[in-house]
C-alpha cells in the first residue's frame, strides 16, 4: 500500500487538503461533453450580506449529495455556484454601516453610494463562497455568477423590455405595501401576518343634515384623514334609504357620501365600513368602482403628512392617540372593543407595512401564472413531497400583478427613461436613448427606482448559463433537471422561476423541486439572533468536521419536514467516521502483508463471503433507488447501519481468525471479499461524507 492510515482521523488535517486537491484536479467542472448525460442543479444563491447558517449547511449538502450521486454514476454534472446582490438586506447594512460615520446615502449621492456598495461586496461578497468550500459542496467555482454581474445584468434589462412591449409590464398607481423603516416599496411575498393585539374604535359619522348618524368600527383611526365614502352593502335593508345622502368626515369636516357596496359584510360589526381608497386594499378597489378621490396621508417615514392639518408631523401611531382624544371630546367615540387582529410586517425589519398608493412598476401576473399553474399540473414540474403543489396552486390562483420597483439604489436600475418635455417614456436594453422617440428632445431622466431583488433571481436558472445568447451551455445544461429549496421561499423564488422560464425560454426551468424543512434546535424552536439559540456551521465543522455535520443533517432527514439539531448526534455522526476510519485502517494494515487476487473465483469465497458481498449488492441496488426517489436520510441510515453492523461488527469480527491463522487456505479470499466491500462502502457513503471516504481511498 502507498501509505498507513493514521491512528486517528482527524478531519483538521485532512479536509483543507483533500479539497485543495479537488480543485488543482478541476473534478468539479462541467466538461459539456457530448457522450454523457448532462445533469444540472443551479444554486440558490445565499445573499452576499450571508453567513453560513444552517439552513444553507442543510440546503447545500442535500444538493452535494445528489451532484457527488450522478457524477459517480456517470453524468455530465453542472452544479452551477453564485450570489445574490439581495438589495435590501445588502443596502441596509451599508446605510447601516455609513450612519456609524455619521453619514448618508443623500451625502455620497447615487455614484458614490453604489461606489461604496461595490467595494462592500468585494470586501464580503466571497465570504459565504469560502464557507460553501468548508461544507465540501463541489460546485463548478470555474462558472461563478453574481445576480449583477454583466451577463445576468443583461438578461434583467433583456426581460424587462421583453415584457414592456408585450404590454406585460406597465407603470401605474395601486395600493402598494410600503416599509416606513427601509423606506421602499416591498412584494406581497416579503409581508409576514402575526396576530397582534388591537383595538376596534366604534365611531360616529353625523349626516351633512342633521338627521342623525352611522356608526362603524375602524383598527386604524389615522386613516379616516383619508376616507373619501363610507359603504353599505346594497341589500342590507338598515340603511338602504339612507344610500346616497352625505356625511360629516370627523375631524376633517368635510362631506363624503353613503354609497352601497357588495365589498361590505352585512353581518360584521354594524354592516357599515369607511372608505379610504389610498391605504386600503379593497378600498381601492371600491374607490375605482365609484370613482372615489385617492388621499394619501402618510409620508414615506410613516409620519402623517401636510394633509393632515394638526396632525401633520406626528408619527402614525402617536396621531392615533391624538385623534381617538379628540373624537372623544367631539362625543363622537362610542366605544373601544379589545381586537386580535393579522397585522402584515416586513419580514426583513419587521416594521409593520403601511397599504399606500405610489406610483410603481408592475407585472401582470394572469397569463403567466396560468402558464405556472399549468406546468405544475401536467408534470413538467414535480414537487417532492407533492403536497406543496397544493401550496404552489393556490398561490398562482390568488396572485396579484407584482409590484417590481424598489426605492433602492443597489440593484438592477430600471432601463426606463422619461422625457423631460413630453412626458413620453422609452425603454430601453443598452444604455440612455440619445432623444425621445416621440418629439426628439434630447432631456430624458432615467427612473430612479431599482427592480426587486427577485426579478434577476427568477432568471438564475437561465441567465447563468448565458441566455439571451444561445451559449453552448444553455443547449446542453438546460432545463436543470432539480431545484432543492426551503418551503419557505415557494412564493417568492419558486413560482417566479417558473413563470420566468416558459415566458421566456418556453420550458421550465427544472423538472423537480426537492423542498427540504428548516433546521430547528433541539426544542424545536426556530434558530433565530433573538432566542440566541443559533448554532455556527462553521463551529461544528471546525470541532467534528465537514463529514460528521454532513451525516447529521440527514440522519433521519425527511423532504418537506423539520429537523432538530443535537449536539450528541453530531458526536455520534464523527463516531461513525471514526468507526469507518479504524475498520478502513485495520483492512489496510492486512492487505499490506499479503497478495491479494485482482480477480476471485466464487467457489474459493466462503458462505461468509458471500453473504456480505450479496448483502453490499442488495445495498448498492436499494441506495440507488432511494436517491433516485430524493429518499436521501433512508439512504444514508441502510449505508450506516450496513458499516456498522453487518459489515464491522459481523463479518470483520467473524474474519479475523482466518486473518491471523497462517494455514487457513481462505485467507485470500477473506483478505479479497474485504477490500471489495470496503470500496463498495465508501462509494455508497462517499455523496454524504465526502472527506474522509476520499482520504482512505
Amino acid at each position: 500500500m502507498a501509505k498507513e492510515l493514521a491512528k486517528q482521523y482527524s478531519p483538521q488535517d485532512v479536509e483543507n487538503r483533500i479539497y485543495q486537491f479537488w480543485l488543482d484536479g478541476h473534478y468539479f467542472h462541467a466538461k459539456l461533453d457530448p457522450e454523457k448525460t448532462p445533469y444540472t442543479i443551479v444554486i440558490p444563491p445565499p445573499n452576499i450580506t450571508g453567513q453560513l447558517h444552517m439552513g444553507h449547511a442543510l440546503d447545500e449538502t442535500l444538493q452535494d449529495i445528489l451532484i457527488r450521486f450522478r457524477r459517480m454514476q456517470g453524468y455530465d454534472t453542472l452544479w452551477l455556484p453564485g450570489t445574490d446582490h439581495a438589495s435590501i438586506a445588502t443596502e441596509a447594512k451599508i446605510v447601516e454601516a455609513m450612519k456609524k460615520e455619521g453619514l448618508t446615502k443623500e451625502d455620497l449621492g447615487r455614484e458614490g453610494f453604489l461606489k461604496r456598495a461595490w467595494e462592500w461586496k468585494a470586501q464580503y461578497g466571497g465570504r459565504i463562497v469560502e464557507q460553501l468550500k468548508k461544507l465540501g459542496s463541489s460546485c463548478d467555482w470555474e462558472r461563478e455568477r453574481f445576480t449583477l454581474d454583466e451577463g445576468c445584468s443583461k438578461a434583467v434589462r433583456e426581460v424587462f423590455v421583453r415584457l414592456y412591449e408585450k404590454g406585460l409590464i406597465y407603470r401605474g398607481e395601486r395600493i402598494i405595501n410600503w416599509c416606513p423603516h427601509c423606506q421602499t416599496s416591498i412584494s406581497d411575498a416579503e409581508v409576514e401576518y402575526a396576530e397582534k393585539d388591537g383595538s376596534f374604535w366604534h365611531v360616529r359619522y353625523p349626516f351633512a343634515d342633521g338627521s342623525g348618524y352611522v356608526e362603524l368600527a375602524t383598527t386604524r383611526p389615522e386613516t379616516m384623514l383619508g376616507d373619501t365614502a363610507v359603504a353599505v352593502h346594497p341589500d342590507d335593508e338598515r340603511y338602504q334609504h339612507l344610500v346616497g345622502k352625505k356625511l360629516i368626515l370627523p375631524l376633517v369636516n368635510k362631506e363624503i357620501p353613503l354609497i352601497a357596496d357588495e365589498y361590505v359584510e352585512m353581518d360584521f360589526g354594524t354592516g357599515v365600513v369607511k372608505i379610504t381608497p389610498a391605504h386600503d386594499p379593497n378600498d381601492f378597489e371600491v374607490g375605482k368602482r365609484h370613482n372615489l378621490e385617492e388621499i394619501n396621508i402618510l409620508n414615506d417615514d410613516g409620519t402623517m403628512n401636510n394633509k393632515c392639518g394638526k396632525y401633520a408631523g406626528m408619527d402614525r401611531y402617536e396621531a392615533r392617540k391624538a385623534m381617538v382624544e379628540d373624537l372623544e371630546k367631539l362625543g363622537l367615540l362610542v366605544k373601544v372593543v379589545d381586537h386580535v387582529h393579522n397585522v402584515g410586517t416586513h419580514d426583513r425589519c419587521k416594521t409593520t407595512v403601511e397599504p399606500m398608493i405610489k406610483p410603481q412598476w408592475f407585472v401582470k401576473m394572469e397569463e403567466m401564472a396560468a402558464a405556472a399553474s399549468e406546468a405544475e399540473k401536467n408534470g413538467e414540474v414535480n414537487f417532492i413531497p407533492d403536497r406543496f403543489s397544493k401550496i404552489y396552486q393556490n398561490w398562482l390562483n390568488n396572485i396579484h400583478d407584482w409590484c417590481i420597483s424598489r426605492q433602492l439604489w443597489w440593484g438592477h436600475r430600471i432601463p426606463a427613461y422619461t422625457c423631460d418635455d413630453c412626458g413620453e417614456i422609452t425603454v430601453v436594453r443598452g444604455g440612455m436613448p440619445e432623444k425621445c422617440p416621440k418629439c426628439g428632445s434630447t432631456h430624458l431622466t432615467q427612473d430612479p427606482d431599482t427592480l426587486d431583488t427577485w426579478f434577476s433571481s427568477a432568471l438564475w436558472p437561465f441567465s447563468t448559463l448565458g441566455w439571451p445568447e444561445k451559449t453552448p451551455e444553455f443547449d446542453y445544461f438546460y432545463p436543470t433537471d432539480v431545484l432543492v429549496t426551503g418551503y419557505d421561499i415557494i412564493f417568492f423564488w419558486v413560482i417566479r422561476m417558473v413563470f420566468s422560464a416558459l415566458e421566456q425560454t418556453k420550458q421550465v426551468p427544472f423538472h423537480h423541486v426537492l423542498i427540504h424543512g428548516l433546521v430547528r434546535d433541539s426544542q424545536g424552536r426556530k434558530m433565530s439572533k433573538s432566542l440566541g439559540n443559533g448554532i455556527d456551521p462553521l463551529e461544528v465543522i471546525d470541532k467534528y468536521g465537514a463529514d460528521a455535520l454532513r451525516l447529521t443533517l440527514m440522519t433521519g432527514n425527511a423532504p418537506g419536514n423539520d429537523m432538530r439539531f443535537y449536539w450528541e448526534r453530531v458526536e455520534s455522526s464523527r463516531n461513525f467516521a471514526n468507526k469507518v476510519w479504524n475498520a478502513s485502517r485495520f483492512i489496510m494494515m492486512n492487505l499490506e502483508k499479503a497478495e491479494v487476487p485482482s480477480e476471485m473465483p466464487k467457489d474459493k469465497l466462503t458462505l461468509a463471503d458471500k453473504w456480505i458481498l450479496s448483502k453490499v449488492n442488495t445495498l448498492a441496488t436499494e441506495v440507488t433507488d432511494n436517491m433516485d426517489r430524493y429518499e436521501l436520510g433512508i439512504a444514508v441510515q441502510k449505508v450506516y447501519d450496513f458499516i456498522w453492523e453487518e459489515f464491522c461488527d459481523w463479518y470483520i469480527e467473524m474474519v479475523k481468525p482466518r486473518l491471523w491463522s497462517e494455514e487457513d487456505t481462505t485467507k485470500a479470499a477473506a483478505l479479497w471479499t474485504l477490500k471489495t466491500v470496503l470500496i463498495q462502502s465508501l462509494k455508497l457513503l462517499h455523496p454524504y461524507m465526502p472527506f474522509i471516504t476520499e482520504e482512505i481511498f
